[in-house]
Formats: structure tokens, C-alpha cells, sequence
């Protein structure tokens, strides 16, 4: 019997030569790199860039190309050097004592960034500067917010830093702005530095500083102490907005208006809420810049009968005499992160230590490439620390 032959219908020309299609690609994981980034220094300086290598070498990365100088005639020049198109690109900018020149440097940066298509620009800034302008000062102004709309028009689309002067400056930004804490280095430098340390008290310099030492002498397990009654820091109660606009004597009022007169304030003689007697004090607070209300308050704890005498603060600004005043004054130590460069500090007064904390901070880059959440990084983290 003949086999039947299968007839199959004819080929078309497109599909004799049509090519299968292949399978879309699954999205990536929520958590997946999207892109690469670059790490650069705002600032060429040696000084400057330490801060930057150290957070580069945790990161398994290399420093930007960049350059950035001052021409003859004082302007800021930024040029650089590789391809940064579609990458997250992180600003590492510490500010030195000429803190003008240091903004210049990175908006000029973030700008250039900016216009060479980089997909973020992410500003790492341990130190925000002008951060103590941010109350209304009679007839000035709120200079934290201005830098803030500054950096936003550069180019910036976030900012990791580290304990701002006042929480509430997150608000003067339209982009997202990580605050992060350096206490946990600064209490682990107590536990592991000091020695005998159970037998500490810390010690708030003023009222204003009371919140931060409760949170460490809770923390630490450890009493608690307040000095009142000082001629308090740079900001007089005399220069903040509620006596804006100042008062004007013979001033002329409408017709039966009476207004109740605000009684002047007068500080009390100087007083220790707490014991500090054959007790170790670790005075905290979160910027050392002017020294003399720190050595006004050591002074008074050795009269009280504490037989040593630690400073620790975040940001160690350690400007004009500061280095001369330590030395001479009733302090042991002074301890502050790296969040500003102090190298000449420390060659001029040995009491001054540095806790590294380019940890935290090489973590939160890796986070916010990555796509992943910050909480780790603020876990027991309170409102008011």
C-alpha cells in the first residue's frame, strides 16, 4: 500500500525567514545595583580628602578624577576628569575654616555633575555649614534655609550628614536629607577609653544641652548633671528672633493701648544641679568651636571637686585660640570625630583625640545605592538624641 504523503500548507515569505522572539528579561530584584557610582572630594586639599580616602577604602572604591582649585583671581574652578553619565555620583565635602570657599566648591561640583548627566547627585557633608544660623536674628536672616535652596538649585538630589545643630533644618530642604548620630562612636570611646568610667557623671554645659547628656547618662547608666546660670554660648537669648524687631525707647503707642511689659531676663549666680564630687565629668555637647564657655565649665567642675575633666563633641571646630585655651585649661581631653579636619589642632594641643567615624558613613552610601533602608542605621535611635 503507498504512503500517504503529509502536505503542509505553503511558506510565506515572512515566515520562512521569521526569527523566534526571546523572552522578555525578568525585572530586577528590588534591592539589585542599578547603576554604578562614584565617590568624589570637593576639595583637593590633603586635609580635606582624608575623609574621602578613608570612606573610599571601606567601600572597595576609587576616589573620582576631579580637580578643584582657586584661580589668581579667587574664583572656584571644578573640572572632571571621567565619564559620569547615569551614575549615582556621592560629594564627600568636610569644611575647613574657610567655610565660604568650601560651599563655593561644592555647588560649583554639583552643578558640573549635574550637567554631565549624572542620575544622582548625593551630597555627603558631615558638617553642615551655617547650621548655627537657623533662628531669625532681628533684622537678619535664616542663612541655613538660603544655603539650602542653594544646594537644592546646584544640582543636589540628597544629603547624608551628621547631627545638625537643630533637627528642624531637615525641613528647609525640598530632597530627602539623612541626619545621622555619631553618639554610638563617642559612647563607645567612654567604655572602652576611659578608664574607671562607672564612676563618671556627664555634665550638660548649659540648660540647652541638658536633652543630649540625659541621652547619654541613660544610655551609659550613669548620673546626670547641669550647670546653670553661666554666661551662656554665642547665642545670647538677646540675639534670637523673639525680640525682633528690637525694642525702641519712646516709642510712640496708639491711644489706650496698653501692652504688657516683658520683665527682663537676669541669669542666676552659677550653679551645679547635680554631684560631681571625686567624680570623673564627661561634658557633651555637639559643636566645640569657641572654647572659653567649655573651659568657664571645667573650671567650675574642678571647684566642685571633679578630679578629671573630658569634652566630647561631634564636630570638632576648634577655631582662633582653641588649641592655646585647651592646653592651659583644667581639661584632660577633648574628644571629636572627623566630621571636620583638625590635623593642626592636634599638633598644637596633644589633648585633642579624633574618633573616626567613616564607618557609619561608607554604610550609608552603600545603602542608598543599593536601594536599601536606612533604619539599620538608626536603630535605638530616640527623638531626642
Amino acid at each position: 500500500m503507498p504512503k500517504k504523503l503529509l502536505l503542509l500548507p505553503p511558506l510565506s515569505a515572512s515566515s520562512a525567514f521569521r526569527v523566534p522572539r526571546a523572552r522578555p528579561a525578568p525585572p530586577p530584584a528590588m534591592n539589585a545595583a542599578r547603576t554604578g557610582y562614584r565617590v568624589f572630594s570637593a576639595n583637593s586639599t590633603a586635609a580635606c580628602t582624608e575623609l574621602a580616602k578613608r570612606i573610599t577604602e571601606r567601600l572597595g572604591a576609587e576616589l573620582g578624577k576631579s580637580v578643584v582649585y582657586q584661580e589668581t583671581n579667587g574664583e572656584t574652578r571644578v573640572e572632571i576628569k571621567e565619564s559620569v553619565r547615569g551614575q549615582d555620583v556621592f560629594i564627600i565635602q568636610t569644611i575647613p575654616r574657610d567655610v565660604n570657599t568650601a560651599v563655593m566648591e561644592l555647588l560649583i561640583m554639583a552643578y558640573a555633575l549635574k550637567t554631565a548627566c549624572a542620575r544622582n547627585i548625593i551630597g555627603v557633608i558631615p558638617y553642615f555649614p551655617y547650621s548655627k544660623q537657623s533662628k531669625m536674628r532681628k533684622r537678619g536672616s535664616i542663612v541655613c534655609k538660603l544655603l539650602a535652596s542653594m544646594l537644592a538649585k546646584a544640582g543636589l538630589t540628597h544629603i547624608i550628614t551628621m547631627d545638625l545643630h537643630q533637627k528642624e533644618i531637615q525641613g528647609f530642604f525640598s530632597f530627602p536629607v539623612d541626619n545621622l548620630r555619631a553618639s554610638p562612636f563617642l559612647l563607645q570611646y567612654i567604655q572602652e577609653e576611659i578608664p574607671n568610667y562607672r564612676n563618671a557623671v556627664i555634665v550638660a554645659k548649659s540648660p540647652d544641652a541638658a536633652k543630649r547628656a540625659q541621652s547619654y547618662a541613660e544610655r551609659l547608666r550613669l548620673g546626670l548633671a547641669v550647670i546653670h546660670g553661666e554666661a551662656q554660648c554665642t547665642e545670647l537669648d538677646m540675639d534670637d528672633g523673639r525680640h525682633s524687631p528690637p525694642m525702641v525707647k519712646n516709642a510712640t503707642l496708639h491711644p489706650g493701648l496698653e501692652l504688657p511689659l516683658m520683665m527682663a531676663k537676669e541669669k542666676p549666680p552659677i550653679t551645679v544641679v547635680g554631684d560631681v564630687g571625686g567624680r570623673i565629668a564627661i561634658i557633651v555637647d555637639d559643636i566645640i568651636d569657641d572654647v572659653e564657655s567649655f573651659v568657664a565649665a571645667a573650671e567650675i567642675l574642678k571647684e566642685r571637686g571633679a578630679y578629671k575633666i573630658y569634652v566630647m563633641a561631634t564636630h570638632g571646630i576648634l577655631s582662633a585660640e582653641a588649641p592655646r585655651l585647651i592646653e592651659e585649661s583644667s581639661i584632660d581631653e577633648v574628644v571629636v570625630t572627623n566630621t571636620v579636619p583638625h590635623e593642626v589642632q592636634k599638633l598644637q594641643c596633644p589633648k585633642i583625640k579624633t574618633v573616626d567615624i567613616s564607618l557609619i558613613l561608607s554604610e550609608a552610601i552603600r545603602r542608598i545605592h543599593n536601594g536599601e533602608s536606612m533604619a539599620y542605621l538608626f536603630r535605638n535611635i530616640t527623638v531626642d538624641d
